[in-house]
C-alpha cells in the first residue's frame, strides 16, 4: 500500500489503521463483469497493483456507479488474491451510503440555462478576470469553449479562470484536465492552481488519454448528482478528439482532414455534459478548441464543435503579437443568454459599452477596454464611471 496519503480528501487515497483494517479512499471504476477497483488520482486514474478491489455484491448493494469516490475499510490480499479489498463502505461521496440509492441518475436530471454566475473579479490588477466577468460571464452549468491560434496565452487565460474560482467560490469542485500535455506544464498547473489536477502527458499513449477523460467525466456526474457544483477545465478538446481518433474502430467515413466521423461521438458527448440541473448540482466546462495550427484536422474539430457551446472566447493572433493580453476578440466572444447572468441595470451598461468597442477594431477595443478599467479598482465602478458619462453626454445634447 506504498504511496497512500493521510487525510479525507476525494482527490486522493486515505489510509489509516483500524485493527487490521485500512481505511481508504478512491474514486470507482465498475467493469463489465460487474465487479470494480477503486482508482488512485495519484496514479492518473490508471490501473495499478494498488488498486481496491470492489466485489459486485457491494456494488449492487449501494446502486454504485463508475466514479463514485468511495471511503471504506480494506484488508490486505489473501494467499491467492493480487490486491487489497474493500470490506465496509463507509461514505460514498463524502455522504452516507445509503443516500447513494435515493439519487437520481445524472442522464434522469432536468437540464437548465445557467442561472447564477461565478464571479471572476478579484484584485482591481487582474484585469482578464474583469474583462471576462463583464463581456463574457460564465455561469454555473456553462458550455464553454476557447478558441485560440498556438501561443495566444489560452493557460494563462485558464488559470486566471481557475484561481477566480477557487478564490471566490470555495465550494465549488475544479478539476483540471491536461490532455497530451507537455510535462513541464503539468507541473505548472500544479504550482500556480489549487484543485485537483489530472494529466496525460504527450508521452503516454491515446488509450490512457480516452480513459483519463471518462473517469473524470463520471467523477464529476456523480458529485452533480449529489448537489455539488463542479468545474471542468479541460485543454484541450481538440487532443482529446485526435487521441479518439486514433482509437476508435473505423466505421468507414472520414471527414475532411482524416478524422473518423465516429471518434467525434465520444468528445461531443463529454463537453455536452455540461449543465445546469434542475434539483440538483451543476456541471460547467470550459475547453479549449486549437485553430490555425497547420493541421487540417484540428480545423475539422473545431468546426464540429462550433455552436454546440453556449459561451466562447476567441483570442486574437494579433492581439498576442502585440503583447496585448487578454488577447480576447471582444467582437466574437460573448455568452448566450447572458440576461439570465447579469443585473439588469449592469446588463444596460454593457450592452452601450459593446455598442462603442463594436465601432473599433479588435486590437483597439481591448486596448481601450484594458484602458478604462486599470483607472478604476472594480467592474462595478466602472459601470458606475459609464453611466455618470453616458448622462453627461445626454445633458450636453439638450
Amino acid at each position: 500500500m506504498e504511496g497512500f496519503h493521510t487525510g479525507q480528501e476525494a482527490s486522493s487515497y486515505s489510509t489509516m489503521a483500524k485493527n487490521d483494517l485500512i481505511l481508504i479512499e478512491g474514486v470507482l471504476e465498475v467493469l463489465p463483469e460487474g465487479h470494480g477497483f477503486l482508482l488512485s488520482p495519484e496514479n492518473g486514474y490508471i490501473p495499478s497493483p494498488d488498486d481496491i478491489y470492489v466485489a459486485q455484491s457491494q456494488i449492487r448493494r449501494f446502486k454504485m456507479r463508475t466514479g463514485d469516490v468511495v471511503c471504506g475499510l480494506c484488508r490486505p490480499p489473501h494467499d491467492d488474491e493480487r490486491y487489497f479489498a474493500l470490506v465496509r463502505v463507509e461514505t460514498i461521496n463524502g455522504e452516507p451510503p445509503d443516500k447513494r440509492r435515493e439519487t437520481p441518475p445524472f442522464e434522469t436530471l432536468v437540464p437548465l440555462f445557467p442561472e447564477e454566475r461565478f464571479r471572476l473579479e478579484t484584485t482591481p490588477d487582474n484585469l482578464s478576470a474583469r474583462v471576462m466577468d463583464l463581456l463574457t460571464p460564465i455561469g454555473k452549468g456553462q458550455r464553454g469553449l476557447i478558441v485560440a491560434p498556438p501561443r495566444t496565452g489560452k493557460t494563462m487565460l485558464l488559470q486566471t479562470i481557475a484561481n477566480s474560482i477557487t478564490r471566490n467560490h470555495p465550494e465549488v469542485k475544479l478539476i483540471v484536465l491536461l490532455i497530451d500535455e507537455r510535462p513541464e506544464e503539468v507541473t505548472d498547473w500544479e504550482r500556480k492552481v489549487h484543485g485537483e489536477i489530472v494529466a496525460s502527458t504527450f508521452d503516454q499513449p491515446a488509450e490512457r488519454h480516452a480513459r483519463v477523460a471518462e473517469i473524470v467525466l463520471e467523477k464529476a456526474k456523480r458529485l452533480v448528482e449529489y448537489g455539488n457544483d463542479v468545474v471542468i477545465l479541460l485543454d484541450s478538446i481538440t487532443r482529446l478528439a485526435r487521441a479518439h481518433n486514433s482509437i476508435v474502430e473505423r466505421s468507414g467515413r472520414t471527414l475532411t482532414g482524416g478524422i473518423d466521423a465516429s471518434a467525434m461521438e465520444k468528445p461531443k458527448r463529454f463537453f455536452g455534459a455540461a449543465r445546469n440541473l434542475e434539483d440538483a448540482g451543476s456541471l460547467t466546462i470550459i475547453a479549449t478548441a486549437l485553430i490555425d495550427t497547420g493541421s487540417r484536422m484540428d480545423q475539422v474539430i473545431f468546426e464540429e464543435f462550433k455552436g454546440t457551446g453556449n459561451m466562447e472566447i476567441h483570442l486574437d493572433r494579433a492581439l498576442a503579437d502585440k503583447r496585448v493580453f487578454p488577447a480576447i476578440d471582444i467582437h466574437r466572444s460573448g455568452t448566450r443568454r447572458e440576461e439570465l447572468l447579469i443585473p439588469p441595470q449592469d446588463l444596460n451598461r454593457i450592452i452601450v459599452l459593446r455598442r462603442v468597442l463594436a465601432t473599433l477594431s479588435p486590437v483597439e477595443a481591448m486596448q481601450l477596454m484594458l484602458e478604462r478599467l486599470a483607472k478604476t479598482k472594480t467592474n462595478a465602478e466602472f459601470l458606475n464611471s459609464l453611466q455618470v458619462e453616458s448622462e453627461r453626454a445626454a445633458s450636453s445634447r439638450r
